[in-house]
């Protein structure tokens, strides 16, 4: 059914309205799959498509990755990108984990006091809705140095899906319909993003096919020149003519001196596997690492004897490693991040030397430990080969569809990254998340990041791949998925589907989704004086996974969003 639906759009578009109303609801959301040859997993069914189609037609797990970045650029546009950023792990078939950052940077007249007023104050809204909200974007530079480097089709193969979809549009899905509604007033004020996802002064319906004509111009231009197709010419001039409407500071030399960077992954252990994750500018790799090493000299797992204390250790673990987060994360290149030591197990068993097994710490008396983040609109993919690459991406604009503004005549949206700094020591940022001198806005600088792209190691090959959006909370997703596989023995569509709790030592708030805490649970954490428990806002997380096992691989899409797993 999927596959004649994108076959009519193609090919039949006069037929599209009769077809689309009767689409069944599988068609836009697939959650486990399992196939011998590969396997791909994101938040848009039709970029999980593209992915698949990328393998079946020889090319590999990054090939098939390059090709769902740029498709959820046109079908995932809240958080899917050209003008943002990401990170990604990939553990190529030689045997090697590498780890390219692709993190938007500060422009170069960025200053640290930007958005404080004349006292010193936060002006609000500065750092999230406006031009000056933007930082230099990576997307495009990040996926096209994966493909160079280890990818196998063109640069025109891998982005003409991407291309079709833009220009050809797609019947557009409730969810995402429904998120075009809600910011319409927003999108109002800017004539690029008025034109983007607004129809003649109306809201678009589920089930209206949504072409997007200047964004398909942008891709057909990476397509033909490369990056310079988007940080030099045409594009880069609709950029720097946007900031100018509203005061930002990208500037023309900020995008031709944008590099994404190979860096040295994190790596640590947990029981028999190997842990592989971000460095700095992501916070990501080292907590997870961090809480992991704190966890292991205990028993996880999920009789009744041991659930109980297995929450409130987690807690603790995830308690201290956000307070350290908030003192020492920020751009390696600009600070310098004690890495080794945080994540050293030896830290790890002194760092938790003070728990008590009966007790809850209090945050506001746990500091970082010495010694002599996002939006919940990022979005997360996975994708495994049998030649042994896995490929793991997390990319974003930040908040719901970045900053709101769409460059004019360009068609996407832009980031609203610089938030992600810390904009005045002590002020939390949209997600609650502290900062210091660390993580202070200074130009060119990687503002901090919880993203956490993973990959596990079994014997030295692929076997989990793995991440997350949901800001803050990316971390704790990514570590519970993991726990839920190593401690928990569950499969993975029952480790991704689980109930999620989250902590992040400021606010001290233990947020939980329904069904994470029964009546007795939240009695007993209660009596070990934990405060603020409170059911979540929010879903917690959308952690898109792969799995290798013996029978081949198993491909599983969070259902708590409209998503896509296919394997083959």
């Amino acid at each position: 059914m999927f596959k004649r639906l994108i076959s009519v759009v193609r090919h039949a578009k006069k037929y599209l309205l009769i077809i689309v109303f009767t689409l069944p609801a599988s068609v836009w959301a697939q959650t486990t799959a399992e196939g011998a040859q590969g396997a791909v997993s994101s938040r848009s069914m039709l970029a999980s498509q593209v992915g698949l189609d990328i393998m079946k037609q020889g090319g590999n797990a990054v090939d098939a990755a390059v090709a769902m970045g740029f498709a959820l650029a046109v079908t995932y546009p809240s958080a899917g990108n050209l003008g943002g950023g990401g990170f990604m792990m990939l553990h190529t078939e030689a045997g090697e984990v590498l780890a390219l950052d692709f993190r938007e940077t500060a422009p170069g007249t960025a200053a640290e006091n930007m958005f404080l007023d004349d006292s010193g104050s936060v002006i609000a809204g500065m750092s999230t809705e406006t031009h000056l909200a933007a930082g230099i974007p990576g997307s495009v530079a990040g996926l096209l140095e994966a493909l160079n480097k280890h990818g196998t089709f063109s640069r025109e193969k891998v982005l003409a899906p991407a291309i079709k979809l833009a220009e050809e549009g797609f019947p557009l899905p409730s969810d995402i319909a429904t998120q075009f509604s809600k910011h319409q007033d927003k999108f109002k004020k800017y004539a690029g993003s008025a034109r983007s996802f607004i129809k003649k002064n109306k809201t678009y319906q589920a089930g209206e096919i949504w072409k997007q004509p200047d964004l398909a111009l942008t891709l057909k231009l990476i397509a033909a020149q490369g990056r310079d197709g988007f940080y030099k010419g045409k594009v880069a001039d609709l950029i720097v003519a946007e900031m100018e409407k509203g005061n930002g500071r990208i500037s023309h030399n900020d995008l031709l001196s944008y590099e994404p960077v190979w860096r040295k992954p994190i790596h640590g252990t947990y029981r028999s596997f190997e842990i592989w994750g971000m460095p700095p500018p992501s916070s990501g790799g080292i907590l997870v690492q961090q809480i992991l090493n704190m966890l292991e000299p205990f028993v996880l797992d999920k009789s009744r004897r041991n659930q109980d204390e297995t929450l409130h250790l987690m807690i603790e673990a995830e308690r201290r490693a956000y307070a350290d987060r908030a003192e020492y994360l920020g751009d390696s290149d600009f600070y310098p991040v004690p890495i080794e030591r945080l994540i050293d197990k030896t830290y790890a068993k002194q760092r938790f030397s003070d728990f008590d097994v009966q007790k809850a710490s209090n945050s506001d008396e746990i500091g970082p430990g010495a010694w002599p983040e996002e939006s919940r609109e990022t979005t997360h993919y996975s994708v495994m080969d049998a030649k042994g690459n896995a490929v793991s991406v997390t990319t974003t604009l930040n908040t719901a569809y970045g900053n709101k503004i769409v460059v004019d005549g360009a068609g996407f949206l832009l980031n609203n990254e610089m938030d992600d700094f810390s904009i005045k020591p002590g002020f939390a940022n949209t997600y609650g998340l502290l900062g210091n001198k660390a993580n202070a806005i200074a130009p060119n600088k990687r503002m901090l990041s919880s993203m956490s792209p993973t990959i596990v190691t079994l014997n030295g090959q692929p076997f989990l791949a793995t991440g997350s959006p949901g800001g803050s909370t990316i971390i704790t997703t990514t570590l519970q998925v993991l726990i839920n596989v190593v401690d928990h023995n569950m499969t993975l569509a029952s480790a991704v589907k689980s109930p999620r709790f989250h902590h992040q030592w400021k606010p001290n708030k233990v947020f939980y989704e329904p069904g994470a805490l029964s009546e007795a649970q939240l009695s007993v954490l209660r009596s070990k004086n934990h405060v603020g428990i409170i059911p979540s806002p929010w879903k917690i997380g959308d952690a898109n996974s792969v799995i290798k096992r013996k029978r081949g691989f198993i491909s599983v899409s969070d259902p708590r969003s409209m998503g896509g797993a296919l394997a083959y």
